[in-house]
């Protein structure tokens, strides 16, 4: 399945860090959401200097890099994982231009594609550099998300539009990664400036309850991300020893949480 196809319905895309706790409780949790709804995961691979991110996933982050998370490591968890939604790889730029003997995206993108990945998010990409990557999606078949802040305008907006493909990330705040108690006010609006926009429109950046979609969605949203209400569960698990299995079942209620909340919203989008 494509990336785009998978927003036929709105999109519950659940963020995990890979390797956070441990490999092994790592393949559990993406399996766990999977089965909670998700119609498409975003695969984080830990990187040292994480600008995007609030503190809930730099410590995800962190504790996966202890446990020897690699680029390499990463790619065989993605080819052993279980599941059968597109896998998105979100990561920074330097991992990606450095990976293999040569310098450059494509060494990359081609392990990425035959690991199992269907496309990338980086956020420290600038639009204006990504040229050299959406010419190695292009050859592998994979697809290039873009971020739109509430600030991304002008020419920068407009090179999104030209090369993304798959669906657009649309921060709906400023600032960065975490989970809120309440909706930011961004949205509707952060969504009507690419309503003509080509690709699927998915709302990340604070959303942590099935309401919370349900109302993202209501706005026009045709999915939603949702990344630090998840990496809580797990870092909570961790800190308190409890059981994989027990970490799995809470991941599993949320994603479902959110999946139902994501359809609600789209009823209420209809009768708009």
């Amino acid at each position: 399945m494509s990336l785009a196809a998978a927003f036929d319905e709105p999109a519950f895309v659940p963020y995990l860090a890979v390797g956070d706790p441990s490999y092994e409780q790592s393949l559990r949790y993406v399996e766990a959401v999977v089965d909670g709804g998700a119609d498409v995961v975003e695969l984080g691979l830990p990187f040292s200097e994480p600008i995007a991110e609030g503190s809930t996933i730099q410590s995800a982050i962190a504790r996966a890099l202890d446990g020897g998370m690699t680029p390499d490591r990463y790619f065989e968890f993605v080819a052993e994982l279980d599941v059968t939604v597109p896998l998105v790889c979100m990561t920074y730029y330097n991992l990606v231009y450095q990976y293999g003997e040569e310098d450059g995206p494509r060494p990359f993108v081609e392990r990425a594609a035959a690991a199992g990945i269907d496309g990338f998010v980086i956020p420290d990409l600038p639009a204006e550099e990504a040229g050299p990557l959406r010419a190695a999606c292009d050859t592998f078949g994979l697809d290039l998300v873009f971020i739109v802040a509430p600030t991304t305008e002008g020419e920068r907006l407009e090179r999104m539009r030209e090369l993304v493909s798959g669906y657009v990330y649309v921060q709906a705040r400023l600032g960065t990664t975490g989970a809120r108690n309440e909706v930011s006010d961004h949205t509707e609006r952060s969504l009507a400036r690419i309503d003509d926009w080509e690709v699927p429109r998915a709302v990340g950046f604070g959303i942590k309850t099935g309401d919370h979609a349900e109302r993202i969605v209501s706005a026009g949203a045709d999915g939603v991300i949702v990344g630090s209400a998840l990496v809580d569960i797990v870092a909570e698990g961790h800190e308190g020893d409890e059981a994989t299995e027990t970490v799995a079942g809470r991941l599993e209620q949320r994603a479902r949480e959110l999946t139902r909340g994501a359809r609600r919203g789209a009823g209420q989008a209809t009768r708009r």
